[in-house]
């Protein structure tokens, strides 16, 4: 198959590598020196400069190069540029293509997914949207570490074609065609996972993570059921596996910033000193709106949301959960 990935961050990178090997793929880069040493000496030099890409693998700045014949267009760009990069490649993106978000966002402003960012930029049938969402640290996949992840399209035979075409002996992709659910559970997590590090920061322990992770679930379910998506995702690969491992890894960029924040940071020296995208950073404000506009209590959300602006401290954060009244704990997810 020829595939496009657009975005030569760590996981546009790694998704690139791996399906490079049997398919002609080309990673699409907005930096020529990135591009030239992926061609050229088989490294990304800003996001995996000690790990040896696919042989087979080229890239490009030209979208026209990148995109040309292209059956699936894998697009690995961050949720508040992710629509200026589905406009840029519009021209030359092949009308039968299926199109792959990896992202795992919401766009500020509108509230939108980025299936809805797709939809709305290209005039494709939503069939031919795709997502790819799991438990996925980068450098984990790429060192060929047993991994799996979910692909979901509401066309059950395109995601059994494509789950295929990905699919490797350590990367398990497993199918699902709630859309919806799966990049609810990818956005949303990270939030949880600024909340997760906050915690971390603090110098709280494995109770106060396991609450946060488990409530953060509840949060990531009521949302997505609220806009139509089915309860069973969140326990599955989207929901519960990614949500583990973004609040648990040392890896994980979103706990890292919440980790930081904890111990005293300010937002704009974290962010300052970071090479690479924390999604839940940009995420978290459009999350909170989406929650308001749809009367969804998000309690955790909502708090990190204010860490984040600065309008409350990480321990006053922690303090008003506190005085949050638990009820019955599942009732509100029926």
């Amino acid at each position: 198959m020829k595939i496009a990935v657009l975005g030569a961050g760590s996981w546009g990178t790694t998704l690139a590598s791996l399906t490079a090997a049997g398919n002609e793929t080309t990673l699409w880069a907005r930096d020529a020196d990135v591009a030239d040493e992926v061609t050229r000496r088989h490294r990304n030099p800003d996001y995996l400069p000690d790990v040896e890409l696919c042989r087979d693998l080229r890239a490009s700045v030209d979208p026209d190069v990148a995109l040309r014949g292209a059956e699936l267009v894998v697009v690995a760009i961050p949720s508040q540029y992710f629509r200026s990069v589905v406009e840029l490649a519009r021209p030359f993106l092949p009308s039968s293509a299926a199109v792959v978000s990896v992202t795992k966002g919401i766009e500020l402003g509108t509230g939108a997914r980025m299936s809805e960012v797709i939809l709305d930029v290209l005039d494709i049938d939503p069939a031919q949207i795709c997502v790819l969402s799991g438990p996925n640290l980068a450098r984990e996949v790429m060192a060929g570490q047993p991994s799996a992840t979910v692909l979901a399209c509401l066309d059950d035979a395109r995601a059994e074609r494509l789950r295929r075409v990905i699919t490797t002996e350590s990367f398990r992709v497993f199918t699902n065609r709630d859309v919806v659910g799966c990049e609810i559970g990818g956005a949303v997590k990270n939030v949880i996972a600024i909340a997760a590090g906050i915690g971390d920061g603090l110098g709280y322990g494995w109770n106060t993570k396991a609450a946060l992770i488990t409530r953060g679930l509840a949060e990531i379910a009521r949302l997505g059921i609220a806009l139509g998506a089915s309860p069973l995702t969140f326990l599955g690969l989207a929901g519960d596996g990614d949500l583990t491992a973004t609040c648990s890894s040392p890896q994980s960029r979103n706990r890292h910033v919440g980790e930081e924040l904890g111990k005293g940071r300010s937002l704009d020296e974290i962010i300052g000193e970071m090479k690479m995208v924390a999604e839940g950073v940009g995420t978290t404000p459009a999350i909170a709106a989406l929650a308001h506009r749809l009367g969804v209590p998000m309690p955790i959300t909502r708090k990190v949301a204010a860490v984040l602006t600065g309008s409350l401290s990480p321990a006053d954060a922690v303090h008003g959960l506190m005085e949050y009244e638990p009820g019955s704990e599942l009732d509100d997810l029926g």
